[in-house]
């Protein structure tokens, strides 16, 4: 049986409860819901990146594919991408920023699958995503 291995970054704080911010077991690799947080600094609290949605997508896509990388993975490995909005409104927006990104990824392989919903989130985050990755 292959083990289950906790991945957290070090630009990642402890998570606030029981869950990690990613897991790996064999060459499957999940990242939990990340948020547009800028990198820890040791004693102080997370501090989003902005407040408008550019600055905190492209922060919430730094701070997934951290965890990529920590497990050993890349863009290119993520297969299905799930992305949280908090207004209708932001869907386009969102869009355009979201293919910029992915534009200078230097993907080698299609595109991960990708569903959008819209949810609540705490005060000023506008957006939450996770992915999930195969390797080899």
């Amino acid at each position: 049986m292959t083990d289950k291995t906790a991945l957290t970054p070090r630009t990642h704080t402890t998570p606030p409860a029981r869950f990690s911010h990613g897991v790996k077991k064999g060459n499957i690799l999940q990242v939990a819901g990340q948020v547009g947080f800028l990198p820890a600094e040791e004693g102080k609290p997370p501090t989003p990146a902005g407040p408008g949605l550019r600055e905190q997508t492209l922060q919430t896509l730094a701070n997934v594919k951290a965890i990529l990388e920590e497990g050993g993975a890349g863009w290119d490995d993520v297969m299905m991408i799930r992305v949280y909005l908090t207004d209708v409104a932001h869907f386009a927006e969102f869009n355009g920023i979201y293919d910029a990104y992915f534009g200078e990824q230097d993907l080698t392989q299609p595109p991960a699958a990708r569903t959008t919903v819209y949810v609540g989130l705490p005060a000023g985050l506008l957006i939450e995503i996770d992915a999930l990755a195969v390797l080899g």
